[in-house]
């Protein structure tokens, strides 16, 4: 059995650091990007089915997008944080730790969700009128927050544990959970709101049923032995490497920081469009929703790239860390591209399937065309924070981190909204996507040209 788990481990190193570059990334990228699309096709099924219900139900699916980035951020934090680490110690060939790490990630994050339940649920009107709502949708708001919340340890879970398999190198492990979950939700959706007629509380319902199946899919990967990485209670309470939570906090951060900054943002974006009405609140959120969608294409691939640049630093072999790097930016510039000649082509009639409304069609297509044009820099910009929080450059990696949703995007939106109104609104994202990628340029050249030579004993 030992034999056979080390022939294993080997064979997953020798794929990890000799498999050609493009096959690699690729067949780490695809099943993510399929997961991605899965789940941005629920996020989109969730936002048409609640349209349905009026334009202030609209509105609350960009409210509850706030709350989602928060359960993310922990998730995200923890996942990629211990991500990064166990597949640098998988490169190194330090299985044991690699387990201690994906162990520490799992149960704080399922202790963090549970946190969220709870301080979300007792201040849950308070909560849903910082994340932008109007008193119109402030009922649909809490209602269907109400069901996100109690599903939040399980979601937090699974952003972490879905991170952990895709940094071990086993991104199609990862995709049958979202999928089954992103399937479901898309199902549930439908037959609880169209067929029972719960309204609101049915995409609530749906979405945190679909989330415990995910989560369910996930644990069982790990428990099953279809990982490397082992989950136990007893590797989680070790203390000899008391700063392995602190460790994993660290190169998290990033990833808090990015879903953090999403989250405030898009509590500024409702609070500012809530001045024009849910018209102007609903059409942002649907701009969002479609733009994510598209992005989930070259983000995809970019997550198929984490585990790749990790992996071989750890294994000191920095020329496919090189190659990786120039690979997915292009690929990901190839596809979005194909995605933005689509929504530009047809930008009013995206916005009027989700919601038949002239003004939520008009402020919607400005603000889509907008956004479509500067999202090709997107994946050049993703691809080298990617970069540097893969390889543990966690100071860097947080900056960049900041900018897109955070420090490019806040002040672009107070600014732009103060003085040219709703117009600015709908032309903050892409003036924020234009600051970020001047930004991040110079700090992609100088890693790359900097990275050494490759070590010919690893």
């Amino acid at each position: 059995m030992m034999d056979s788990k080390k022939m294993e481990q080997s064979a997953q190193y020798i794929k990890m650091t000799q498999t050609p570059i493009p096959n690699l990334v690729l067949r780490l990228g695809l099943p993510t990007t399929i997961s991605m699309l899965v789940t941005n096709v629920y996020n989109v099924a969730d936002t048409y089915f609640v349209s349905q219900l009026g334009t202030s139900a609209s509105g609350a699916v960009g409210i509850i997008f706030g709350l989602m980035s928060i359960i993310q951020a922990f998730g995200f934090m923890l996942g990629q944080g211990s991500g990064s680490i166990l597949s640098r110690s998988l490169g190194a060939k330090d299985v044991e730790k690699a387990s201690r790490i994906a162990s520490k990630a799992f149960f704080t994050s399922l202790a963090a969700g549970f946190v969220i339940t709870v301080l979300g649920l007792l201040f849950l009107e308070p909560l849903m009128l910082l994340l932008g709502s109007t008193e119109t949708i402030l009922p649909y708001a809490k209602t269907y927050a109400t069901y996100i919340l109690f599903a939040a340890p399980f979601m937090t879970a699974s952003f972490t544990m879905n991170n952990i398999i895709r940094y071990e190198g086993r991104a199609s492990y990862a995709m049958i959970g979202l999928m089954t979950g992103g399937f479901l939700n898309i199902f549930g959706d439908w037959f609880l709101m169209e067929i029972c007629h719960m309204g609101i509380s049915g995409a609530g319902i749906s979405t945190a049923v679909s989330q415990f199946v995910s989560f369910s899919i996930l644990l069982f990967m790990f428990l099953s032995g279809k990982t490397q990485c082992r989950l136990s209670l007893r590797r989680c309470m070790q203390m000899r490497e008391e700063k392995e939570l602190l460790a994993i906090s660290k190169t998290g951060f990033p990833s808090m920081v990015r879903q953090g900054m999403s989250s405030i943002s898009t509590m500024l974006l409702n609070s500012r469009a809530a001045v024009y009405g849910d018209a102007a609140v609903a059409a942002m959120s649907i701009v969002g929703r479609i733009c994510f969608f598209a992005f989930a294409v070259g983000l995809g691939i970019g997550q198929g790239f984490q585990p790749v640049s990790a992996y071989n630093y750890g294994a000191k072999k920095y020329s496919r860390v090189r190659k990786a790097f120039f690979f997915t930016t292009i690929v990901g510039e190839v596809l979005l591209s194909i995605m933005i000649a689509i929504g530009l082509l047809f930008s009013k009639e995206l916005i009027g399937i989700f919601r038949d409304d002239a003004d939520v069609i008009a402020i919607g297509t400005v603000a889509l065309r907008a956004q479509l044009i500067t999202l090709f820099l997107l994946p050049m910009t993703s691809c080298t924070n990617m970069l540097f929080q893969s390889v543990g450059r966690n100071k860097e990696a947080t900056l960049l981190a900041s900018l897109r949703n955070g420090l490019a995007l806040i002040p672009t939106l107070l600014i732009l909204s103060s003085t040219v109104g709703l117009l600015g609104i709908e032309l903050s994202q892409s003036v924020a996507d234009i600051v970020t990628w001047l930004i991040t340029m110079p700090f992609a050249i100088r890693f790359i040209r900097k990275l050494p030579a490759d070590d010919i004993e690893s």
